[in-house]
Formats: C-alpha cells, sequence, structure tokens
C-alpha cells in the first residue's frame, strides 16, 4: 500500500480530476481501473507470487521475454535516480519550515517588495509570488541557467539532502524485505494521518467549499473528449507502479498460498480512494488562499513540483500556526516519498540478486546496494544543478511515457498467449487452494480483460501518447525544449523497450532447429520455473535447467513441464 500510494496522489490526481470534468473524471477513471488497473495488478502480484522470483528470473516461465524483466529494472532505476531528487527537495523545505517567519511567507523581510508588488496590482498573474521566488531562486536556481544545455554549477546544500536522503533509502532497504517492511508500518500509515487533519483543518478555513466545488464542477461535455481517457488511464497506470517491477518483486517474497485477489482489490481501490480523499485536503486549502487574494481557483491550482513547492506551500504561509502545518506537510510528502521508493529499490535488488545469488550474502549486498545508491547519487547530481529542472522535467515526461506502456502491453500479451491464460489462472487457483466461488468468478472477468480488453486500452493509449508526442512540445514554465532535447527523452523510452526484441533475439539464437522450432522451445517454461515447494524464496540457482541444445520431442511440449519441487528436476 506504501509502494502504490505516492506523490502522485497528491499533487496530481486532484489537478486531472479538476482540468478534465471535475467529479465526471471519476467515470473514465473508474473504468480505467476495473479494465486497466486491476487485471494488469492482479498478473503482476500473481506472477511474482507464483514463480517466488524477481522481474528478471520471473520470465524463466517463457525466456522469448526475458527483456520484459530488463525493461522493468531499467525504467525503475531511472524513476529512482529523479524520484530520490524530489525527496531531497521536500528534507530543503523541512528544514527551512522551522524558520520563523517561513522564508518563501510574505512575512518574511526578503519577499517584503515582491508581496507589496503584488498587493498593488492584485490578481496579476505575472507577478511573481514569494512561494515563486524561493522556489526558483532559493532552491533551484533556476533563474541562472538559459535551459537544457546550460546545467550550471551543482547546488550544494540540495547536494547534501540529496545526500541524505541516499542515505536514508540505503539504511532502509540494506536488510531487504525485512527492515523496509517493518519501516513502511510509519511511512504508510502517516501520510493517511496528516490527510485526515488537513481536510478537518481546511474545513474551517474561510473559502473552503469554493475550493471543494471548483475541486468537484461537473462538466459533462468532458466525457467525448479522448484527452480525459488518457489521463484516466496513465493515473491508474503510474499510480499502481505497474510495469516498474517493483509489484512483481515484493510479491515474490509472499507465501504461496497468500490470497492476491483480496490483495489486489484491497490495495488497487484503496490507493483510488485515498487519490480521491486527498483532493479534498488540497482544494479546501487552496480555496481559502484563492479567497485570500481575491482570485478564482483556477489561477492558485496546479499540479506536480509546482503544487507541492509553490501553491500548497503559499496557501500554508497564510494559517496561523503555519510552520506547523509546513512541517505537516513536507513530512507527509516525504514519507509518501519514500515508501515509494523503497518499492523501486526493492525491485532493483531483487532482480540482481535472483541473477547473481552470491549476492545474498549480507557483506556483499551491503558493498552493492551501497554502490549502486552512491552512482544513483552522482548521477543525480545533475538534476540538482541550476538547470536541473529542466532535466528532471525531461526524465519525468519521457522514463515512464511509451517505453512502459510498451513494456506492460508485452507482458500481458506474452502471459495471456505464450504462457497460456488458462494455465496461468489455474496457477492463481493453485495458489488460492480453498478458492471461494466469487473469485472464480472474478477470474473469469480478468481471463476477458487479459486476452481482449486490457490489451486494447494498453493501445489506445499508447497511440494517443504517439500523437501527443508528434503534436506538442515539451515545455518548463515558457521554456520550450529544443528537438535535441526531446530527442534524448525518446532515445530514454526507446532504451527501456527495446531490450524486449533485443533479448528475444538472444533467445532464439540460444536455441536450435528452424526459426519455429527455436520459437517453440523459447516460449517454453524452463524446469527451474517453480521450484520452491510453494513456500519462500526461489531456489532454481540450485537447479540445473535444461540445455538449450538438447532434442525435445512433441511429448515434452505436451505434459509434466511445470514442477512444484526440486526433486523432478
Amino acid at each position: 500500500m506504501g509502494y502504490c500510494v505516492g506523490l502522485g496522489n497528491v499533487w496530481r490526481f486532484p489537478y486531472l480530476c479538476y482540468r478534465n470534468g471535475g467529479g465526471v473524471f471519476l467515470i473514465p477513471y473508474s473504468i480505467m481501473l476495473l479494465f486497466t488497473g486491476l487485471p494488469l495488478f492482479l498478473m503482476e502480484l500473481s506472477l511474482g507470487q507464483y514463480g517466488a522470483a524477481g522481474p528478471i528470473t520471473v520470465w524463466k516461465c517463457c525466456p522469448l521475454l526475458k527483456g520484459i524483466g530488463i525493461g522493468m529494472l531499467l525504467v525503475s532505476s531511472l524513476v529512482s535516480l529523479y524520484y530520490n531528487v524530489i525527496i531531497a527537495w521536500t528534507f530543503y523545505y523541512l528544514g527551512a519550515s522551522f524558520q520563523s517567519p517561513l522564508p518563501w511567507s510574505c512575512d518574511a523581510l526578503q519577499n517584503a517588495h515582491l508581496c507589496q508588488a503584488q498587493n498593488v496590482s492584485l490578481g496579476n498573474a505575472s507577478r511573481l509570488s514569494a512561494s515563486e521566488a524561493f522556489w526558483n531562486e532559493r532552491v533551484l536556481g533556476v533563474v541562472h541557467s538559459s535551459g537544457l544545455g546550460d546545467p550550471g554549477p551543482v547546488r550544494w546544500p540540495l547536494a547534501l539532502c540529496l545526500l541524505l536522503a541516499w542515505a536514508v533509502i540505503f539504511l532502509c532497504t540494506l536488510r531487504g524485505i525485512h527492515s523496509s517492511g517493518k519501516v513502511v508500518y510509519f511511512t504508510a500509515t502517516f501520510p493517511y494521518l496528516v490527510i485526515f487533519v488537513l481536510i478537518v483543518r481546511g474545513a474551517t478555513l474561510e473559502g473552503s467549499i469554493d475550493g471543494v466545488r471548483f475541486y468537484l464542477s461537473a462538466d459533462w461535455s468532458r466525457l467525448r473528449s479522448a484527452q480525459v481517457w488518457n489521463d484516466a488511464a496513465s493515473q491508474i497506470f503510474y499510480s499502481l507502479g505497474i510495469g516498474f517491477g517493483g509489484l512483481l518483486s515484493m510479491a515474490s517474497y509472499n507465501k504461496f498460498d497468500n490470497n492476491v485477489i483480496r490483495d489486489t482489490l484491497v490495495i488497487a481501490i484503496g490507493n483510488c480512494c485515498t487519490s480521491f480523499f486527498a483532493g479534498f485536503a488540497i482544494f479546501s486549502i487552496l480555496g481559502h488562499m484563492a479567497w485570500r487574494k481575491k482570485v478564482p481557483v483556477g489561477e492558485v491550482a496546479d499540479s506536480g513540483p509546482g503544487l507541492a513547492f509553490v501553491a500548497y506551500p503559499e496557501a500554508l504561509a497564510l494559517l496561523p500556526g503555519s510552520a506547523f502545518w509546513s512541517i505537516l506537510f513536507f513530512m507527509m510528502l516525504f514519507t509518501l516519498g519514500v515508501d515509494t521508493l523503497f518499492g523501486n529499490m526493492e525491485g532493483i535488488t531483487t532482480a540482481v540478486m535472483d541473477e547473481f545469488p552470491s549476492l545474498r550474502d549480507w557483506k556483499r549486498k551491503a558493498l552493492f546496494l551501497g554502490g549502486l545508491c552512491f552512482a544513483f547519487y552522482l548521477l543525480g547530481l545533475l538534476l540538482i544543478t541550476e538547470g536541473g529542472i529542466f532535466w528532471f522535467t525531461l526524465m519525468d515526461a519521457y522514463s515512464t511515457s511509451f517505453g512502459l506502456i510498451i513494456i506492460v502491453l508485452f507482458m500481458c500479451l506474452g502471459v495471456a498467449f505464450f504462457y497460456g491464460v488458462d494455465q496461468f489462472c489455474r496457477d492463481i487457483v493453485d495458489m488460492i487452494c480453498l478458492c471461494p466461488p466469487w473469485c472464480s468468478k472474478l477470474l473469469l472477468y480478468f481471463k476477458a480483460c487479459w486476452t481482449i480488453v486490457t490489451p486494447g486500452m494498453l493501445l489506445f493509449t499508447l497511440f494517443y501518447i504517439f500523437l501527443d508526442l508528434s503534436s506538442t512540445t515539451l515545455h518548463y514554465g515558457t521554456y520550450k525544449y529544443p528537438r535535441w532535447g526531446e530527442a534524448l527523452g525518446v532515445c530514454l523510452g526507446v532504451v527501456t523497450c527495446i531490450q524486449i526484441p533485443l533479448w528475444a533475439a538472444v533467445a532464439l539464437c540460444k536455441e536450435s532447429g528452424t526459426l519455429i522450432d527455436r520459437f517453440r522451445k523459447a516460449i517454453h517454461p524452463l524446469n527451474s520455473w517453480r521450484t520452491t515447494n510453494g513456500n519462500g524464496r526461489d531456489f532454481s540457482h540450485q537447479i540445473i535447467d535444461v540445455p538449450y541444445t538438447v532434442n525435445l520431442t512433441d511429448h515434452d511440449f505436451t505434459g509434466g513441464w511445470r514442477q512444484q519441487g526440486s526433486s523432478e528436476a
């Protein structure tokens, strides 16, 4: 739950809701949850739990598609690289929140000229607010950079915050799921406490009802727009963490008989409800901010970093006891971000250790994880230069764009048609020994989704993304990205999804016979697939796989491949 409920639930969903017809947006959002989110979420959990392996090794069920796991690993690495920069910004603001007055408020002396100018021309959106000045000048230093090709020097206060962020991730994930699993009891529940407190506080503020009304205002005509449906699909997709490898890795530590269908329903629906209720906390306070400034709510509403580090801090600065509310808010952002990053890092380390079992030794794992975190820290320094926000926006826009959709599309098609949807459903029934009638009926629904509906919706989303890439230019504020910058972003997406055909070619080359024979052998599960006797981690490194050069008969393809223990191997 902590992995799935992240920053997007707070800083993206409410914005998409008001931009796409208010409460009407919940209709396409719910439809995309039912036909895309739930089926793919269950597929990842079931695949990881049944195979008891990470995102790479689990593809022993279909070696031709090993590239999907490699692609997931790359996507997760790219996201971890820039996601921790958000936590570094949060640390910076958290430290600044202990100052009195808050350094982005009008009470701070250095902001007196900005607030006076804003009061003279109240409602002029072109005026720079105190929170915008703090964000752009004090935190980012972006005013000293001309664009993507002019990164400038590293912002050393942010560099220290980033080092602290990676140190926290290293210490909390050092012992794997055993330590991070305990930490998330706090990090996964604390945001709910803060959201509840902010909702109660926001409801007492003047003008809050205007913000809530703006959040839920219904515009039924928006349902005819393809953009609304694409936004709903992308929000479901990214908020659930599908295709990053984290779900596969965490599910691989489950007991074999864990009820994955129950987990899917509870986590996915709980995640979406969190998004919806977080909107009340956000827009009630933004409504008060609009009332104080005597401007429409639409002029103070924002998404992403603009909401978390400009609009909402400015709103908090207007409240009595602003320092307390600011500390509470940025603590919430920290806990939201850090447990999502736990899941990403767990996916990376599990994938690598499954491929290289010698790294399971505690000392070797500590060295590997320490080296990985330090490498990510060094690479992340580019994102905290004076022009780092331009690189951050580029990575955010392209690393989880079409490449991630293609990876998940092939995962869905591969499991449904190569591994076999009937076999996959039998695997789920095997795990849920006492499968109640409602589970059996749900599996029929999921089976229809995996084979027809979900691939169709993924293709629609992919088509719209390509259409959007060809017709629009990436911007950050007034800065328009150069063509070479956009080309670099496209390369990030291509690098992740190109792994699928590359590793498919490797798998075919390892086989013998005609191309059709090679293909049949490459989609056939290995003998070491599912060798944990239904409990514990994958011990397939102790099993010798059938060599690729063995001559197989027709009987080998029709019976007896799936083993429940290592004795048969």
